[in-house]
């Protein structure tokens, strides 16, 4: 299914900023904006939701270091004891000291490569995905918001000329 959107082009991010709390507070809904390098408070200004990926990062996080304890405890105190330096591998807790390193490290490794792999998905960005830009100009210099439109294009043109756009094109968005 189609819709009419509008596509409002804007070439700073300042302008851009203060187009986008002026249609929010027209009580319109911003489709997306797209833009060539990331805009501080521009989530907040669309009242976008605040991300989770913290979350999953500390998720990610305890599942490493819960795999580098299960896994030293196994290799080097259960499987395979070693005296070391005259330190015998009695248990777990008198050998800690020498495993936080490797705790620690499989920590980071664990929560950056899975929040990586995370995004990805999240962001249903895989390899050979063909870029979702509606103009290339978004990718250089330009800033571009999305509007759909609901039989309201004149005022809609005519408040985001007055926002400081640089051209307004309507186009049809297919849904996916």
């Amino acid at each position: 299914m189609a819709s009419k959107v509008i596509h409002a082009f804007y070439d700073d991010d300042d302008v851009l900023m203060l187009a986008v709390k002026r249609v929010k507070a027209a009580k319109l809904h911003i489709e997306e904006v797209y833009c060539p390098f990331p805009v501080h408070g521009l989530d907040k200004a669309m009242g976008l939701a605040p991300t989770r990926l913290a979350i999953t990062a500390f998720l990610y996080g305890c599942v490493g270091i819960t795999v580098a304890t299960v896994m030293m405890n196994y290799i080097m105190i259960e499987d395979w004891p070693q005296d070391i330096g005259g330190k015998p591998s009695f248990s777990y807790l008198e050998n800690m000291p020498a495993f936080v390193p490797i705790m620690f490290e499989l920590t980071v490794f664990f929560a950056a490569h899975l929040m990586v792999i995370t995004f990805y998905l999240r962001s249903r960005l895989w390899p050979f995905k063909e870029a979702e830009n509606p103009d290339v100009r978004t990718t250089d210099d330009h800033f571009l918001m999305e509007i759909e439109i609901h039989d309201n294009e004149q005022e809609l043109r005519d408040l985001l000329i007055d926002t400081g756009a640089v051209e307004i094109n309507v186009s049809e968005k297919n849904s996916h």
